[in-house]
């Protein structure tokens, strides 16, 4: 089939795209600046890649259009994150593909009522991101239970891989977590450490949008989880986390900010709060039973793939 990939050269498409190639698809890339994918794969060669300013089509209404000139049977778009935007795709695409398929986020559950939390729960997402991800959801997803349309929306939670920044176990970015945990020194935190985070590998996502493709029509009009199996407190994602480096976790909990915030940065401050507050814990347990999700990748696995790179980057001082 043909297949267009929006936002291909992204963490995710970095896997998808070579997996697509492997199994004799013909692709199409679409990407703002034509940037290199986070790893490199002889399959890349083969595809198309096209550039492409999304906003900027938008606005001059050749987004649509462009998508089309691809002839693409079936579409993934990994970067729509509002409704606007799905609309805009799906009146382009109405009665011209087979199927498409849309990222989303674990985010539009917000904070949970019963854990791991299903598709299915009462959804109440709270920040622009998750909101627009929730809107954008209901409008596909009502848009094909309305009109048959062919879609379905895969949540995936914190991605990691080799090539970028891993959540870490203070629930921020910034690798000086992990950094004083391989020296030893304590991690402080606002609370007991109970809050959750639920990693997945990049290429654990691809798998289940293969699936998705593969079984279209079992996915469409549906959404689904993607993460690893179980998610990881941050106080024993910490104490793991430490072990890789042959130290043991001196933590510190209800740390006041002065202690906690040390060496961070004000969004370094803000990622944290918006970790601990949401807890993620998602179920995966209709990607499994539905379409045959088997996520190779633990949380942690996943996690120090990232943290292998990070030291190869020289971005974790020891």
């Amino acid at each position: 089939m043909n297949v267009t990939v929006i936002g291909g050269t992204g963490h995710v498409g970095t896997y998808l795209v070579p997996r697509l190639v492997e199994l004799g698809h013909t692709v199409s890339c679409i990407s703002r600046n034509n940037r290199k994918p986070y790893a490199a794969h002889a399959a890349w060669k083969g595809v198309k890649m096209v550039a492409l300013d999304r906003e900027a089509a938008e606005a001059d209404g050749s987004f649509g259009s462009s998508i089309l000139a691809e002839k693409p049977d079936v579409v993934i778009d990994m970067i729509c994150f509002t409704a606007r935007s799905g609309q805009i795709l799906v009146k382009a695409l109405a009665g011209q593909v087979q199927q498409l398929l849309v990222c989303g986020t674990i985010w539009v559950h917000g904070a949970s009522v019963s854990v791991p939390t299903r598709e299915t729960e009462a959804l109440n997402p709270f920040g622009e991101y998750g909101v627009n991800k929730l809107e954008l959801t209901r409008y596909l997803l009502d848009e094909s239970r309305r009109t048959g349309f062919p879609v379905s929306v895969i949540h995936p939670g914190h991605i990691v891989g080799p090539g970028w920044y891993p959540i870490n176990p203070l629930g921020n970015w910034n690798p000086l977590v992990f950094s004083r945990l391989a020296r030893g020194e304590e991690i402080a935190y606002p609370t007991l450490g109970m809050e959750t985070v639920h990693h997945v590998h990049a290429d654990d996502i691809a798998q289940l949008f293969l699936l998705a493709m593969e079984r279209w029509s079992v996915a469409r009009g549906e959404d689904f989880n993607c993460v690893s199996e179980a998610a990881v407190t941050l106080r024993g994602f910490a104490e793991v986390a430490a072990g890789w480096f042959g130290r043991k976790a001196r933590l510190v909990f209800r740390a006041p900010d002065e202690v906690w915030t040390k060496g961070l940065t004000e969004d370094d401050v803000k990622s944290t709060w918006d970790h601990m507050s949401r807890s993620p814990n998602s179920s995966i347990q209709k990607a499994k039973s539905l379409l045959g999700y088997a996520p190779r990748y633990s949380s942690l696995e996943a996690v120090y793939e990232s943290v292998q790179w990070l030291l190869s980057q020289k971005m974790i001082e020891v």
